[in-house]
């Protein structure tokens, strides 16, 4: 098997992925309303260094600095026609820190939400964001990338778009979602709707999970209602992801923080994996030293049952009222905003 991301995947138990770009970065300088994509050329060194520790504290993968390297994100920095040489150079980069390791580290192509709302709740076609998704992922291929990740989506639109777009590279595909808005999506998609869905995608992706949303027990419980989703469809050879925040975000010093301490972190992934994930990281306000108790925790760990609610409360701390009742197999409390929103009524941000 030539590509190394299929390869480590089919070989290994479990894959870790890395920490988070954006909360790290403000950490060296990064100032809100900065574009971190384009310290892939004012502050080259800053951004070696984080994939560096991220590599150090052992991620098996690292995903590039081009979150927001869509025309339409970049838009907001006059950089719209730079999309090819920031997405090219970002891979650069990552892909230089990979190859100096020692060992086989697989580069990520991060591509994540244009910002924009598609048709017909919103002005973008399915033809604009597929090319827009196009132009990032053959960008992000040129400059060395083993996998196209997909990340941080709320509508299936544009997940779809995104699948479309980055098919024209012809590498593997991941995608993950954040059920952020009470054990759902912002646009109002389930777990078991995501896993329904993606099983309509073409191509198909290798891989798909949850990253970000409201701290690691909720992102857990969404790693269990995915993988149940999936043994019930009868795709029980799904590969899923967790990338989970460390913790609840909270102000200090007029500066954002993450509450998740590098144990909470490290009991996160035993029961991630124990939730049925294959592919375990961090993102918003993950460390390299939460990395580092992650990877220790998941060296020594043997996956055991699903946890339950219970479990995943009295260790990770409280879930939203939707995660839980989902969880538990009630009918979570669902405002009639967010029934207009289902419908295509009413969307709010």
């Amino acid at each position: 098997m030539s590509n190394r991301f299929l390869r480590l995947l089919a070989e290994k138990p479990f894959l870790m992925a890395d920490g988070a770009t954006g909360t790290n970065l403000f950490q060296v300088g990064l100032q809100a309303g900065d574009a971190p994509e384009m310290w892939n050329f004012d502050h080259v060194d800053r951004i070696e260094a984080l994939h560096q520790s991220f590599v150090d504290a052992g991620s098996d993968i690292i995903l590039t600095n081009s979150f927001g390297g869509t025309r339409y994100r970049l838009k907001l920095h006059n950089a719209q026609d730079r999309v090819v040489e920031i997405n090219q150079r970002a891979a650069e980069i990552a892909r230089r820190v990979a190859d100096r390791s020692g060992r086989e580290i697989v580069v990520a192509g991060s591509m994540g939400p244009t910002g924009e709302l598609f048709q017909p709740l919103g002005a973008l076609s399915e033809e604009d964001g597929v090319a827009a998704f196009r132009e990032q992922a053959l960008a992000l291929k040129a400059g060395g990338v083993d996998v196209l990740w997909i990340e941080t989506m709320s509508a299936k639109e544009e997940v779809a778009a995104a699948v479309k777009g980055a098919a024209a590279a012809g590498l593997p595909i991941v995608t993950t979602m954040s059920f952020d808005t009470n054990g759902r999506t912002m646009m109002g998609l389930t777990p078991a709707d995501f896993v329904a869905f993606v099983h309509t995608l073409d191509p198909q992706p290798v891989a798909y999970g949850a990253n970000c949303g409201v701290g690691a027990s909720d992102l857990t419980a969404t790693i269990v209602q995915l993988h149940a989703a999936a043994q019930a469809g009868g795709w029980t050879g799904d590969k899923i992801i967790a990338k989970g925040n460390a913790g609840i975000p909270y102000f200090e010093n007029d500066k954002i923080k993450y509450n998740g301490t590098p144990e909470l972190m490290a009991d996160y992934v035993r029961l991630a994996r124990d939730a049925g994930a294959a592919i375990v990281g961090g993102c918003c306000g993950t460390a390299p030293e939460h990395l580092v108790a992650m990877r220790k925790s998941l060296d020594q760990h043997q996956p055991g049952a699903a946890p339950s609610v219970e479990t995943i409360i009295a260790r990770l701390g409280p879930l939203t009222a939707g995660a839980a009742a989902t969880l538990s197999g009630e009918a979570p409390a669902v405002s009639s905003r967010q029934r207009r929103r289902e419908r295509g009524g009413d969307v709010a941000f």
